[in-house]
């Protein structure tokens, strides 16, 4: 530990101004302040600070060396507080912004979380916008797509397939479409992304110089739910996540469309503020539903048909 307490000398020493403040803070005498920042210099053989009988101040070198030791006690103090945490029962309101589509997903595995955590409060914000974690004071959220914020960590959960599906009802007015050209013919509910507004493009691979589809959007929402509401109800075809249209597809009330020309792979990620101290009440939930809910594939749509 020598060489621990002359790191701590210096640094608190550099922070400072002086070996009598250091030594106040660190619980130890002036002298012996000095003594462990000189057997530092001797170690290292290079002076750290020029000395004059009024005024103590960092040589060059010791500047730089300053900067690396306060990250290493920063890492320090980190690595004991996240040990202390361990012990800690997680307790506290955790407020969790998550995709309304996704209760589907979380709500199934909340019950045992919440018996195993009982201390804490589960605050769920259901919301298809895209908040600000760190302005709105949100623990932790479930985002799908790309995740650019760096102040933001990330892991990855269930990937899903986006599917195109139809009632029945809807097909027998207007027919099954046998490639992707025959939508040109046929009506479309789509989706609108609320943060952006844009409409949500279908993932249909079509031949190369081909123009887009033509197909005629009858109802447009920000809503994934409402959208399989309508296109259930026979008013076009909707594009849904495999999770959300699995149990209509096995009850027989949705059809899927041209899988064979469907490329709509998709991404869940949990995500957090990256704090350098991470709150135990959001790294249980982190571990517990990063278990939980992460899949190594998609579903297929013949897996879609297939009932809970």
């Amino acid at each position: 530990m020598d060489s621990l307490t002359g790191l701590m000398a210096f640094v608190r020493t550099a922070d400072l101004g002086s070996f009598v403040a250091a030594g106040r803070v660190l619980g130890l005498s002036a002298s012996a302040v000095g003594k462990a920042v000189t057997k530092l210099e001797q170690q290292l053989a290079i002076r750290l600070f020029q000395r004059s009988t009024r005024s103590l101040r960092l040589t060059e070198e010791g500047r730089a060396f300053h900067e690396r030791c306060r990250r290493i006690l920063d890492d320090l103090d980190d690595a004991r507080a996240m040990l202390a945490r361990t012990i800690e029962v997680p307790r506290g309101r955790l407020r969790i912004s998550t995709p309304i589509v996704s209760y589907h997903l979380l709500l199934p595995v909340l019950p045992e979380f919440m018996t195993r955590y009982p201390e804490i409060e589960i605050d769920l914000d259901f919301n298809d916008r895209i908040i600000d974690l760190i302005d709105e004071g949100a623990d932790v959220a479930i985002r799908s797509g790309v995740l650019p914020d760096s102040r933001l960590m990330a892991r990855s959960l269930r990937p899903f397939q986006m599917l195109l599906c139809a009632a029945p009802a809807y097909l027998e007015r207007h027919g099954t479409p046998a490639c992707p050209r025959d939508l040109d013919r046929h009506l479309g509910v789509r989706f609108r992304y609320p943060n952006s507004g844009k409409v949500q493009p279908w993932p249909l691979t079509l031949p190369a110089g081909e123009p887009e589809l033509r197909t005629r959007t009858v109802l447009t929402c920000n809503n994934m739910e409402a959208l399989r509401g309508a296109t259930i109800a026979g008013l076009g075809i909707g594009c849904l996540p495999d999770f959300l249209a699995r149990e209509p597809l096995a009850n027989g009330t949705l059809r899927t469309l041209l899988d064979d020309r469907i490329d709509g792979p998709g991404q869940f990620s949990l995500i957090w503020p990256s704090n350098r101290n991470l709150s135990p009440k959001v790294r249980v939930f982190v571990d517990f539903v990063g278990d939980r809910l992460f899949a190594a594939r998609c579903e297929s749509p013949a897996d879609a048909y297939r009932a809970f």
